[in-house]
């Protein structure tokens, strides 16, 4: 099943975050998108680097979430209090083929997404056409009206 993620990291982080993906028992990345720098959300501080991988595997939406959670603990990553404060990794799952599910723990797709440029702009690079299994419209048609006004660019080494 391929499972689309996005991440919010430095950029050094992605690429070992990608690596790590990769060695998951029967997982694979698909593709990885251009990386890119927004605007801060909150009261925080420093621009994100974000990124968007497609990856295919056996894990259960629930079991891969588990995953990825311990691969941002393996990364260093620290429980934070404030909701969108700083952090080195933030590995979220956006969509999982055309599933939808509402656990307390775990929505997909991630009901942020179709509001946030950050987001969409790296998914469209990679899945412009898939569509949002409840909106019913593609990842490009989204990113097309989406109203955040927080800029997004392109992340240059």
């Amino acid at each position: 099943m391929p499972a689309r993620a996005t991440f919010v990291l430095q950029r050094e982080n992605f690429f070992e975050a990608v690596r790590r993906l990769a060695k998951l028992p029967d997982t694979r990345v698909l593709k990885e998108s251009s990386l890119y720098e927004s605007e801060p959300l909150g009261d925080a501080k420093e621009w994100y680097v974000n990124g968007a991988v497609e990856i295919e595997t056996k894990f259960k939406p629930d079991v891969l979430l588990k995953k990825f959670k311990n691969i941002e603990r393996a990364m260093g990553r620290k429980k934070v209090k404030k909701r969108w404060g700083a952090r080195i990794i933030d590995l979220d799952i956006l969509l999982y083929d055309s599933a939808v599910l509402k656990k307390k723990s775990l929505k997909i797709p991630h009901p942020e997404m179709p509001n946030r440029k950050f987001v969409l702009i790296p998914l469209s690079e990679i899945a412009p056409q898939v569509v949002h299994p409840e909106l019913g419209v593609t990842i490009s048609e989204l990113l097309i009206n989406v109203k955040d006004d927080k800029k997004v660019h392109l992340h240059h080494a």
